[in-house]
């Protein structure tokens, strides 16, 4: 996992996504002025052997662009570690940079698309050349059971993904939907909405709602 990782911080596959992770990384945002960011691939984050896989759509460019840790530095990270935390799946609740002392057990965090993508809208091309990595992931992973998505972009990708790998995905595709589940033989895919400022702000997706899933996480990956 750690060589792989290492792969995914060097890809330059996309020239958009190149272009725009290092115009960010250098033009900044007002708050962030002093720091640097990180400007490249984001890699996975968390426990390689761990049973549930956590994919999300992708870096944000003010958040995980800028510290190198996934999910971490925004509003969406705060909202997923501090559930996480209530779940037992992290050792702290805070998810400020990578010297923070964030731990996670039994969790992997990755995302379909690696760079931040400019309105965080990734092509198709980019969506497809990124799957590359998340491919590799599922090869080096071994005791993943469940895999729960961050709304519907991470949830198509992946089922795309596994179904290429020779996965059963039902056709058609079981539409996606907070707490869908499908079950996959030795993999279930559980669905939840993002943790976006956009669903959290609204109510779309409340604390109740988001503990729900990694309960369930923990119930199907008998963790």
């Amino acid at each position: 996992m750690t060589e792989l990782q290492a792969r995914v911080t060097n890809c330059r596959r996309c020239p958009r996504l190149v272009a725009w992770r290092e115009q960010v990384s250098r033009d900044r945002r007002a708050a962030f002025r002093d720091q640097e960011y990180w400007g490249r691939p984001l890699p996975a984050f968390g426990d390689a052997d761990a049973r549930v896989l956590i994919v999300g759509l992708a870096p944000a460019a003010h958040g995980a662009n800028r510290t190198g840790r996934m999910f971490t530095g925004d509003r969406s990270g705060d909202w997923l570690y501090r559930a996480l935390y209530r779940a037992g799946f992290a050792n702290q609740p805070e998810a400020v940079d990578r010297t923070d002392g964030l731990e996670l057990s039994d969790v992997l965090v990755t995302a379909v698309v690696r760079c931040a993508p400019p309105a965080n809208k990734p092509e198709p091309s980019e969506r497809d050349a990124c799957g590359y990595w998340l491919d590799l992931e599922f090869d080096v992973m071994k005791h993943v059971s469940v895999v729960v998505t961050l709304g519907g972009f991470a949830y198509a990708q992946t089922l795309r993904i596994l179904a290429d790998r020779g996965a059963p995905v039902p056709r058609p595709r079981p539409r996606f939907g907070h707490g869908a589940e499908v079950e996959l033989g030795t993999v279930t895919v559980l669905a939840s909405y993002h943790p976006s400022q956009q669903n959290t702000f609204t109510g779309k997706l409340t604390e109740p709602m988001f503990d729900a899933i990694w309960s369930r996480a923990r119930e199907i990956a008998q963790v």
